[in-house]
Parts: structure tokens; C-alpha cells; sequence
């Protein structure tokens, strides 16, 4: 008989819920909290009315921040591999703090490692101080939770203290700017970074180093792929892209990286994203993070624009700080004293804040559509 999924927004996803994916019991999809178009375009990419692929218990919509978003395979066996090489890493069971959108697989492990630890995840209401969350968290267990990297700069200019209190704080989702993870740990907070995707049933590298049963290589092409247990099985109803995505036990992850001589990975960004200016390979996610450490900048996002001399032309877009006006001769000579001229933003555009996805990353194409043209 076939099976069909099962479609549960966001709000009313409970615990009870993954359990029954995890058991196989029930395909479970989870449909993204927000605007109606949102919704309608995950429907669209999950289609519940098509049978679901065998050995599939778990469809998960990839965030489509720079394209459109996938629908990716994933059997109870690999978030339980995944799940249990986390708990392992970290020390054992213990309590967890729900803080991002269940609607992406970061927020779904939460649940995941949570049912596994025979405990209830407590949830970061919206716009609830950290410190508060915290107080339900049991007493005298391990505490735990997953943020992203805006939600750790956040917290430690608010609360500082709150972030102390916990055993580990899985961050990633995207790069932290490493003057970041710094302050936080000569603060005392226990970061972990963590590195990988819905493919991989979330972060399967910590602090550079593989969770067990999981293999990690980069390519002759500075390509990055990963293998193991916790691989999906492919995407919904798309034969050819998990062809060219999967093959042989690994997945394509379109990262550039490279191994250390520590043995330690090292993620350099997204292949498709480096900027090519005047010749030269500009890393966005470098001038980012160079652009974050300016006292007039909050956040930042960086891009690529055609450029008719250069090729390519550094586009910025910056949140300023509160009760400060960046200048963009001053952040062009901020990035090109610490980069390289190459890398300084040609055009800088102010915003009053960073557009989001579900997942809590940055929308790239909204941001790129809220620059003008020069």
C-alpha cells in the first residue's frame, strides 16, 4: 500500500508527532509558520497527494535561500544516527531548549534528540528573554539548545548569563563570524560550531570534526561531501537531482573547504557564491564577518553584482548600529586593510534589518532584490 504524508503546520507540531515518524508510523512533513505564499510553497514542493518514496519517514523543505526549495528524503534511521552521534558528542542526554522554527531540520532535531533522551523540549516563546526559557529547563541536568548565529550575537549582548547556563550551544546554519565565537568563549559560554545541512539530517561536523560514523572529504575541486548514516535519500519527486546530488554512499554539498593538518575541516563557503572581481576569488562570507567587527555595523550581507570593468562587483548590505550611520568610504577601507582591495564593497546599501527565511538564515534573494541597481 502506498504511503502518503502527512502535512502538520509549524504551530501545532508536537513531540508525539516525530515520535510517530520516528517509529515509522506516520511521514511526517512540517509546513513553515508565515505567510500564506510560504505555505502554498511548500505544498507545492511536498505534494501529498503523490506517494512517498519508499523508505522515506521525514520530508523536510530546504530554506531555497539563493534558489527554490526541495523537498529532502529522510528515514527515521538517519535522524536517530544522527540524534544519537550528537548526544554522544556532547555528554550524554540531557534537556533541551527549542529556540528555532521546527519547520527546518535544526529545529526538528531538537524534538528529535529529545524523544531520544526520554525528555520534553522546553520552547523559546517569541520574544521571550532567554533567561526566562531557561527557568522551566529541569535543575541539575545537562541543558542544551541549537541557535543560529544572529540569535548567539544577540543573546550575548542581552544575556550573557543565560547563555552560561548551558552545557553546549549547537550553532550553525550559517557561518559565525569567529570575533563572535571568541567573545563567547572567553565569556564562558560552551559554543559548539556546527556544519551541515537537510541532507545530512542537519549538523553532522562539529567544531570541525565529524560525528561518529560520519565521513567527510573534500575534492580535488575544493568540493566538500559527507557520508554516513545520517545521509537523506534523496529529494521528492526529483530523480535527477538526487542523482547528481548523491552518489556512492556521498553527497555534493557545494561547499568549498578543505582539510586541515589537524585533520579538521574547514568550510570556506558556497561555491556558487564566491564573487569574482578583477580576477580575484572574494569569499562573501569573509567580508561579512570583517564588516560585523566595524562598531557602526550590527549585520551584514554580501553578494555578487555584473560588473562591466571588474566583472563582478562586492555589493554590501549593512545594518548599522544603533545610533550610528556606517559610511561607506570608511567600511570600503575597513574591508580592503583586512582582505584585500578586492574584496571591499564597491556599493553598500543600508538596511534596518536583515530579511529571513524560516530557518532563521538570511533570504539572499530578498536582500539582493532590496539593493538597487547602479
Amino acid at each position: 500500500m502506498a504511503r502518503h504524508l502527512t502535512l502538520v503546520p509549524a504551530a501545532e507540531l508536537t513531540q508525539a508527532d516525530v515520535r510517530a515518524a520516528l517509529d515509522g508510523d506516520r511521514p511526517l512533513a512540517v509546513l513553515p509558520a508565515g505567510p500564506a505564499a510560504a505555505v502554498d510553497a511548500a505544498r507545492a514542493v511536498l505534494r501529498p497527494d503523490e506517494p512517498l518514496e519508499d523508505g522515506a519517514d521525514l520530508v523536510v523543505v530546504t530554506s531555497g535561500s539563493t534558489g527554490s526549495g526541495r523537498g529532502v528524503l529522510l528515514s527515521a534511521d538517519a535522524i536517530r544516527a544522527s540524534a544519537t552521534a550528537t548526544l554522544a558528542r556532547l555528554g550524554g542526554p540531557g534537556s533541551w531548549l527549542l529556540a528555532l522554527p521546527v519547520s527546518a531540520i535544526a529545529g526538528l532535531q531538537v524534538l528529535a534528540r529529545s524523544e531520544l533522551a526520554g525528555r520534553a523540549a522546553v520552547v523559546l516563546a517569541k520574544g521571550e528573554p532567554l533567561a526566562a526559557a531557561v527557568a522551566r529547563l529541569p535543575a541539575g541536568e545537562r541543558r542544551y539548545t541549537s541557535m543560529v548565529p544572529t540569535q548567539l550575537r544577540r543573546f550575548l549582548d542581552a544575556e550573557p548569563d543565560a547563555l552560561r547556563s548551558f552545557d553546549a550551544i549547537l550553532v550553525g546554519g550559517a557561518a559565525t563570524d569567529p570575533a563572535v565565537l571568541d567573545r563567547a568563549r572567553g565569556s564562558g559560554v560552551r559554543v559548539v560550531t556546527t556544519y551541515g545541512m537537510t541532507e545530512t539530517a542537519g549538523g553532522c561536523v562539529y567544531d570541525g570534526v565529524p560525528l561518529d560514523g560520519v565521513r567527510a572529504r573534500v575534492t580535488d575541486g575544493g568540493d566538500i561531501e559527507l557520508g554516513g548514516p545520517v545521509l537523506a535519500s534523496g529529494y521528492r519527486l526529483d530523480p535527477e537531482g538526487t542523482a547528481a546530488a548523491f552518489a556512492g554512499g556521498w553527497f555534493r554539498t557545494r561547499d568549498a573547504g578543505r582539510i586541515e593538518a589537524d585533520g579538521r575541516l574547514s568550510v570556506l563557503g558556497r561555491l556558487d557564491d564566491v564573487v569574482i572581481s578583477g580576477g580575484v576569488n572574494v569569499a562573501p562570507a569573509a567580508v561579512e564577518a570583517v564588516l560585523r567587527e566595524h562598531p557602526d555595523v550590527a549585520d551584514a550581507v554580501v553578494l555578487g553584482r555584473p560588473d562591466p570593468e571588474w566583472g563582478q562587483r562586492v555589493v554590501a548590505a549593512v545594518v548599522p548600529t544603533a545610533g550610528r550611520v556606517p559610511q561607506p568610504t570608511e567600511l570600503r577601507r575597513w574591508v580592503g586593510e583586512r582582505l584585500g582591495p578586492p574584496s571591499a564593497p564597491r556599493q553598500v546599501h543600508l538596511l534596518d534589518a536583515v530579511p529571513t527565511l524560516h530557518t532563521g538564515k538570511p533570504d539572499r534573494r530578498a536582500v539582493a532584490a532590496l539593493i538597487p541597481e547602479v
